[in-house]
């Protein structure tokens, strides 16, 4: 039999504060200057956060059994070694021929 977590609703809307907050650093990280690559590293790790309260309050994987959450981050290293190729491949190709 298993046990169920029931989520206050205090715990709740302290997430959905803080994934509000969260979104706005998002937008704001669009207001400043930010070199080239750092700007989408700042946007992106700021989604990774907010991925992260979402898989472990809402999806209730932070009172669920370890298994559940090791299949989560294998699944998402899975996906960073797949794009990771994926980048390795499209990022040092040639230019090749200019279309005129």
């Amino acid at each position: 039999m298993s046990t169920h977590h029931i989520s206050t609703l205090a715990t709740l809307m302290s997430v959905a504060a803080a994934l509000l907050v969260l979104t706005f650093f998002t937008v704001a990280v669009t207001w400043f200057d930010i070199p080239a690559p750092f700007d989408v590293i700042a946007a992106m790790a700021i989604a990774i956060v907010k991925a992260a309260l979402v898989a472990m309050f809402f999806m209730n994987l932070y009172w669920d059994t370890r298994f559940n959450s090791i299949v989560l981050l294998l699944s998402v290293l899975f996906l960073v070694i797949f794009i990771s190729i994926t980048l390795l491949d499209t990022l040092f190709r040639d230019a090749g021929l200019p279309i005129y």
